[in-house]
């Protein structure tokens, strides 16, 4: 995910065994889940996992990606620098390497499954077929909403694979596969980016931009180095990148900074002026303002905050 690898040996990236070992309560139905090879495919009732969660769940993220279908109720999670909140009948999609965090649960029912890309290929999966969903991209929107006639097709869905999963375990993946691949195609039909323009050459720049983001974070921190790489002007990538999403290309860097210096913060124990140098910034004056300006607290205080949690 980065281009040097220092942040990624400081930072965990959980395994779905380690997550649900670290963050739930011990029960007999998840020590079935982690048994049965969890760490590629898992599925459980929202509602289920609900009453296993150990609260609140700091910055963190995960190998594979985390998606919750609600059929009854809400629910709310912050991914990245967005809180965002879904509805009944609505998708929330966390991609693989996405930091996310959540303080509490609200009441609803639906299901949560965890699944890599490489569990989509085989015979029916391929590469060129997940390379089209853009939601399973660390920069794609996270909220879905299917419309009512699709729904109900992934309600079904879902439930199958539960079923199954709960029958068989990892043993026949192909019925699991086949039913999860066709969700997500379902899914991928009824994708939206909240953009503001209509255009698709400003939504795939504005995509080359994220991409290039998660990939030089340490070593570029200006819009003119991002621009140069994708041979545009610092001008028209700002206003394209606004236009997109609403955020300019100087706020996307700064808040992907924060993110990952809020991770370590919490996962390390290193001296915040170590932290600031594992992101690229020297100046650890720089990066404490830089983490204020965007989280409201500065690193010491976000890391006592921690502690006393």
């Amino acid at each position: 995910m980065m281009a040097s690898g220092t942040i990624r040996n400081k930072i965990s990236t959980f395994k779905t065994s380690e997550f649900l070992n670290r963050f739930m309560e011990p029960d007999p139905a998840l020590e079935k889940l982690i048994w049965q090879n969890s760490d590629r495919f898992f599925i459980f009732r929202v509602q289920d996992m609900i009453k296993l969660s150990k609260l609140p769940v700091p910055p963190t993220r995960a190998e594979t990606h985390l998606l919750i279908y609600l059929t009854s109720g809400t629910a709310r999670m912050k991914i990245g620098f967005e809180e965002v909140q879904i509805w009944a009948n609505e998708c929330l999609i966390v991609p693989a390497g996405k930091v996310f965090s959540y303080q509490k649960f609200d009441s609803n029912e639906g299901y949560i499954c965890s699944f890599g890309s490489d569990f989509l290929i085989g015979k029916i999966g391929n590469s060129e077929l997940i390379s089209d969903m853009v939601f399973l991209n660390v920069w794609g929107y996270p909220i879905i909403r299917p419309d009512s006639k699709i729904a109900p097709f992934l309600h079904s869905a879902f439930e199958r694979i539960l079923q199954e999963f709960d029958d068989n375990g990892p043993t026949n993946n192909q019925i699991v596969q086949s039913h999860l691949i066709a969700a997500l195609c379902e899914i991928n039909s009824a994708y939206r980016s909240p953009a503001t323009t209509s255009s698709k050459t400003a939504f795939a720049l504005t995509s080359r931009f994220r991409e290039l983001l998660q990939k030089h974070l340490t070593t570029k921190h200006t819009v003119a180095e991002y621009a140069a790489l994708l041979h545009v002007s610092p001008n028209h990538l700002n206003k394209t990148v606004k236009s997109v999403t609403t955020k300019s290309p100087s706020t996307l860097i700064g808040e992907s900074l924060v993110n990952e210096g809020k991770v370590m913060l919490l996962q390390t124990n290193i001296p915040v002026n170590t932290i600031a140098s594992n992101l690229g910034l020297y100046d650890q004056s720089y990066f404490s303002r830089l983490f204020k300006k965007y989280e409201g607290v500065t690193p010491q205080q976000f890391r006592k905050m921690i502690d006393m949690s």
